[in-house]
């Protein structure tokens, strides 16, 4: 466990006080568990069961609680992820303008499958249900930035922006 290594009790406890102040400003604390599970994502880089541990303690709640809510939110990651994460939108609208295949040519390009990331952990590909783009799709999102619409023909490009930097 972490917790007998100096430095990361540091941090734990950092993370503690962090949620602390966070949840001050609600009236309710466990209302915070959104903030709070942002700032051990930033922590951690994604949410292990060590992680929803700590802000389910921070903010007197079960571990069960904060990941209902972290496998709700496609902004949190439950495991590791790429450098990069990138979202296809897969929902209805998207569907009927192509998001299968704009999927399948990021799968092309990055050489994996959705939910797979790329044996370098530069990227993380996934396809999700929906990013509330519907009147211009397909909706890809990297890295919780919006790029709409995209078409099949656009991802080399956005692969090769990637792996540039």
């Amino acid at each position: 466990m972490l917790a007998h290594f100096p430095r990361e009790r540091a941090a734990m406890a950092e993370l503690f006080d962090e949620i602390q102040a966070v949840a001050s400003h609600y009236p309710e604390r466990k209302s915070a568990v959104i903030p709070a599970l942002r700032l051990a994502q930033e922590h951690y880089g994604h949410l292990s069961p060590e992680a929803l541990r700590e802000v389910a303690a921070a903010l007197g709640t079960t571990p069960a609680y904060c990941r209902g809510i972290a496998s709700f939110y496609d902004m949190f990651h439950l495991e590791p992820v790429g450098k990069h994460v990138i979202d296809v939108c897969s929902n209805a609208s998207c569907a009927l303008v192509g998001a299968a295949r704009v999927l399948e040519a990021f799968e092309r390009e990055l050489g994996i499958t959705a939910g797979e990331t790329t044996p370098d952990g530069l990227v993380t590909l996934r396809s999700a249900e929906c990013l509330g783009g519907c009147g211009s799709g397909t909706v890809v999102s990297i890295d919780e930035r919006y790029r709409q619409p995209v078409k099949p023909e656009d991802v080399p490009a956005i692969v090769e922006e990637l792996r540039r930097g």
